[in-house]
């Protein structure tokens, strides 16, 4: 039997006090734990089941548009389904999407051309005025130095010199700034890239956003007719010279189910008497080899958007050229 003398009963009982709260800190600290590492993997397992939600209406938007062209790909307009908001409500969540003709806004890779083989001067010229009639109608008005400002600074952008255009803006520009950086002379990815463009004011840089696009790795430029909405007229105008004014009218009598052919809206009386030439024909269509896919999908508490960008081949196969992972 041990004895414990009176005055080390004390210290004994302070001693087990202490022992006692180092055990109810750490079991406090190993439930919080706990409880956090059950809550993180809920918030996995939430976030999967969203991207997964999310590549089940890509896969569906993809059958989509083979189907559309196999059956009516001659002529795209705004009337079909693919143009329909898809709104499917899931247990614990749901899915958003739509669909977005990417052949009905500016591409700004189209100012990326070859000016060394032939014709490619006269077609860079031509492609530069019609961003000067897109920055034309941009609201609220750009000054007009700002805008041959940047035009020809997103044209030094994207070419593969260092020699600056008339008023652009290459490497010289860019590395003077308080945080340096240099042209990309490559095509654009994102349409953000705009706003490292030397001219580009914040004050309407959202409404030109909003009219733009960028196709990776492609400079072209054509115009469907057929799917250009009343929002973004201007673009239709920047392609074929009219005025905004008669643009929307245009689009305002436009039959539900568009232009059967590009012959149709070239026989409209506003289109002939401005005796577009043959590049600004071309620039016109009926079809759409582009489309882009706005996804948001949710489940319980996570939130999952992305963007896919689809791309038609000749042969009717539909590829997936981009994803972005944003917001909606």
């Amino acid at each position: 039997m041990i004895y414990i003398k009176p005055k080390q009963q004390g210290v004994a009982l302070i001693i087990v006090l202490l022992i006692v709260a180092i055990v109810s800190v750490l079991a406090t600290e190993m439930g919080g734990r706990l409880q956090l590492q059950i809550k993180r993997s809920s918030n996995i397992k939430d976030n999967n089941q969203a991207y997964w939600y999310a590549m089940g209406a890509e896969q569906y938007a993809r059958k989509s548009i083979q189907k559309l062209m196999e059956e009516d790909g001659e002529v795209i307009h705004l009337e079909q389904p693919w143009n329909q908001e898809f709104i499917y409500p899931i247990e614990g969540g749901g899915i958003q999407a739509q669909l977005i003709d990417m052949q009905s806004c500016f591409n700004l890779n189209a100012l990326k051309v070859a000016t060394s083989g032939e014709g490619g001067t006269s077609l860079l010229a031509a492609r530069k005025e019609a961003f000067m009639d897109l920055l034309d109608n941009i609201e609220p008005e750009i000054p007009s130095y700002n805008r041959d400002l940047v035009r020809d600074s997103l044209v030094d952008w994207l070419d593969t010199d260092n020699n600056p255009q008339d008023v652009g803006a290459e490497d010289s520009e860019y590395e003077s700034r308080q945080f340096p950086y240099i042209a990309a002379n490559n095509y654009m990815v994102d349409k953000s890239e705009l706003r490292l463009i030397n001219g580009v004011e914040m004050t309407w840089l959202r409404e030109l956003l909003e009219l733009a696009c960028v196709l990776p790795n492609n400079n072209l430029f054509e115009i469907n007719v057929n799917t250009v909405s009343e929002e973004n007229a201007a673009v239709l105008a920047a392609a074929t010279g009219l005025s905004l004014s008669d643009t929307n009218s245009v689009l305002a009598s436009r039959d539900p189910e568009g232009f059967k052919d590009v012959a149709s809206f070239l026989a409209l009386p506003s289109i002939q008497a401005l005796k577009l030439s043959s590049d600004k024909q071309k620039r016109l269509k009926v079809k759409t080899f582009h489309f882009i896919l706005h996804t948001k999908a949710q489940y319980n508490d996570a939130t999952f958007a992305m963007q896919t960008l689809f791309k038609v081949d000749p042969s009717n196969n539909v590829s997936i050229i981009r994803r972005d992972f944003s917001g909606f």
